[in-house]
């Protein structure tokens, strides 16, 4: 079965990375052309999970991964190499799990605190949310580098990366880890989930209002764009939030399991380690789903998607006419 099972996520991170990269490409490219309809700071917002997510499909999925089991020896293994791809790949991680955060909280400003949200919900808002997040994030994952140590020492060039056992002993790191997991995934689990309560609360308690103010409790039929355009914020909000809880769950749950038991990863029995490495596997996949969200939710993201792909096609039959 364990035979098997490492088979299929060989396959599984080979296909992650051929969609990953394309598709978030292709969802940066048309955001940042600002033709969706959406407002410069969402867009903004779009574009950083869009990069982030794209930088962890580099580093996590292609890099950690389809590498590992395609050219298993190259200089991307000697120590200082991998140590600095470990940096980059749990920075991404997290500023893709925070760019949602940093998302979640903007539409709850704008739907939610309606005086706020003119000085808050700006482009130059987004951008010095996005920058100052990045950054303090970026400085704490330099911790990671200096976690590790090599594996072996050939011709005097280290090779290999492994955390130094003092990483689980001295209390400094030991400190650091449980801050590490605290910030990703369990705060903005928790902040998420509120934020969307909240949002969904006041949503339902402005809708009732202004039904009652129209008229619309008495039986009369009249259309409230107000209340359109909320609703589909809403239902881009909850669905790109909703699929980054569903996709961590599993690694979440794991956590606990080994936290509460004090198990020890290599003595996993099978079903065990399997569980555990479809939790990587689906928080893997969480970037690679916000495009096809955009595309299902957002009409114009979809016309601009067809544009895209018809594009190539009708440069071609240009030329050729020429």
């Amino acid at each position: 079965m364990l035979q098997a099972f490492n088979s299929v996520k060989e396959k599984y991170y080979l296909i992650l990375a051929i969609i990953g990269v394309p598709v978030n490409l292709l969802a940066i490219v048309i955001l940042i052309r600002g033709k969706c309809g959406l407002s410069t700071c969402t867009t903004r917002y779009l574009v950083a999970m869009a990069t982030a997510d794209l930088l962890v499909i580099i580093t996590e999925v292609i890099v950690a991964r389809v590498r590992y089991y395609y050219c298993p020896r190259s200089f991307l293994d000697i120590t200082y190499a991998c140590s600095v791809n470990t940096f980059l790949r749990r920075a991404a991680t997290d500023c893709s799990v925070w760019f949602t955060v940093a998302f979640s909280f903007d539409r709850f400003v704008a739907i939610c605190c309606q005086k706020l949200s003119r000085k808050y919900c700006t482009g130059k808002i987004a951008a010095v949310v996005l920058a100052t997040t990045g950054t303090l994030l970026s400085f704490k994952n330099i911790a990671h580098y200096f976690s590790q140590e090599p594996v072996e020492v050939i011709n005097n060039v280290p090779w290999g990366c492994s955390i130094q056992p003092s990483y689980f002993t001295n209390p400094i790191w030991v400190g650091f880890d449980w801050f590490d997991t605290a910030l990703t995934p369990f705060v903005p689990f928790a902040l998420i989930l509120l934020l969307n309560a909240l949002t969904v609360r006041h949503i339902l308690v402005a809708s009732r209002v202004r039904k009652g103010l129209r008229g619309q409790s008495k039986g009369e039929n009249q259309s409230d764009p107000e209340m359109e355009s909320r609703r589909k914020s809403v239902i881009l909000l909850l669905t790109i939030s909703g699929s980054f809880i569903l996709l961590w769950l599993v690694y979440v749950i794991h956590f606990f399991y080994y936290s509460i038991t004090g198990s020890n990863v290599v003595e996993y029995h099978d079903s065990l380690y399997i569980f555990s490495q479809v939790g990587y596997m689906l928080l893997n996949l969480s970037c690679c789903t916000n495009t096809f969200i955009y595309g299902v939710t957002q009409s114009l993201f979809r016309d601009q998607i067809k544009k895209a792909l018809k594009y190539p096609v009708t440069s071609i039959s240009q030329l050729m006419n020429k």
